[in-house]
């Protein structure tokens, strides 16, 4: 018997999603890719080394956006995380520092993914002749940060603990990650926060830190991927988090695929840390309200533009 176009339609799909390949719609055209793009982590470059998303079933495009402009994204100025999310990435999942993520997701922007987070090692860094010793010394002292990006709420939350917070000085001259780094490099800034592979990068060149200001990273979902899909994903970064925790240094020469070529001659990756991990735990309601109440306290938004905190409407549907 002779199938109906709904019919055929069906079954093609049920065969693409077998194939891991994005279905025809019935008049035809193929679905979008889903787009995966790093975040200067390793996770995503191991899970594409090893087969992991095209194994889980995903038809998907990778997108890298910081080496290949060599840096040039990170040149913005009083311009940040949020900024970024407000004008629409390009990828169906990507990251920011949960402060940002739960503003954006808040107001509409985006929305939280639920079901993981991950966290990143961070800190203040001086250079090495500097005489500032202690996070007492950095009274009064500007310090490089992205403005309302996770450095920014790291720093103030680091710093607290020492500081009043009139005497903690943020200056968001210099920019995104790589801008600041270049500004500490050049001696153009006296103290700068770091996260991740620039961290181990001034690490390794001998600048000082101050102190810590780990902090914690939210993933978001942009558009409307299949909920299928996403579960891929997260899936397919599970089993390469697997892998860098077993063996780190077989993996940290990734940082490379995502520093501006004018690095590389002076990285020694294999001396790296594992950078950001991702914890498959539950980004909770408890956790959404301390951290927005946080935010809403230190005033980093105004308070008219802190939307709805409301934790329902702010996380995507991933059961």
């Amino acid at each position: 018997m002779a199938m109906s176009p709904a019919m055929a339609y069906a079954q093609g799909a049920r065969e693409a999603l077998v194939r891991g390949r994005a279905p025809a719609t019935a008049e035809g055209t193929v679905m979008a890719k889903f787009v995966i793009e790093p975040h200067f982590r390793l996770q995503e470059w191991v899970a594409e080394e090893k087969g992991y998303f095209r194994a889980a079933g995903l038809d998907y495009e990778f997108k890298e956006f910081i080496r290949s402009t060599g840096g040039a994204h990170h040149q913005t100025g009083k311009e940040g995380a949020y900024q970024s999310i407000a004008k629409g990435r390009q990828s169906n999942v990507t990251c920011a520092c949960h402060w940002t993520v739960s503003v954006a997701a808040s107001r509409g922007k985006t929305k939280l993914y639920p079901n993981a987070y991950s966290v990143a090692p961070s800190a203040v860094f001086v250079p090495a002749a500097s005489l500032i010793r202690t996070p007492l010394d950095l009274a009064g002292v500007p310090i490089s940060v992205g403005y309302q990006s996770g450095s920014h709420y790291a720093t103030l939350q680091a710093l607290e603990a020492y500081l009043p917070l009139g005497a903690i000085a943020l200056s968001f001259n210099e920019g995104m990650l790589f801008h600041r780094l270049q500004s500490l490099l050049d001696g153009k800034a006296p103290a700068v926060a770091l996260f991740s592979g620039p961290y181990y990068f001034a690490e390794q060149l001998g600048y000082r830190k101050i102190i810590d200001s780990t902090f914690m990273i939210a993933a978001m979902i942009n558009g409307n991927p299949d909920l299928e899909d996403v579960r891929r994903y997260f899936g397919a970064l599970r089993r390469a988090q697997r892998d860098i925790d077993l063996r780190p240094e077989l993996y940290t020469h990734y940082y490379k695929n995502e520093f501006p070529e004018r690095y590389h001659a002076d990285m020694d990756t294999l001396r790296w840390g594992p950078g950001e991990r991702i914890v498959f735990e539950p980004y909770s309601r408890e956790v959404f309200e301390t951290s927005f109440e946080w935010i809403a306290r230190h005033e980093i938004f105004p308070a008219d533009e802190m939307g709805s905190g409301n934790y329902d409407a702010a996380v995507f549907a991933a059961e």
